[in-house]
């Protein structure tokens, strides 16, 4: 799968600034839920929806948790964009 563009990557950055305000560090690519405070199941899935929602797009349930990081959660919404 190519690399998300920067736009995708910007939008999700704000996706992800709104479900977890108290991150401070800079979202990047390599980011994982790991990485994030507070980014547990419960988190996950209202990021999800949240993502649904702005992007336009659904997930399958086996997409929930198909990415490992950040760059990668952008690629998989990318290709459904």
């Amino acid at each position: 799968m190519k690399e998300s563009s920067d736009k995708t990557f910007r939008k999700l950055k704000g996706v992800l600034s709104d479900v977890f305000p108290d991150y401070r560090a800079s979202f990047d690519r390599a980011v994982t839920a790991d990485d994030v405070p507070g980014w547990d199941s419960t988190a996950h899935v209202g990021l999800i929806v949240e993502i649904e929602d702005r992007f336009g797009i659904t997930f399958e349930p086996e997409e929930y948790v198909r990415f490992k990081n950040l760059g990668e959660l952008a690629d998989l919404i990318e290709s459904k964009s």
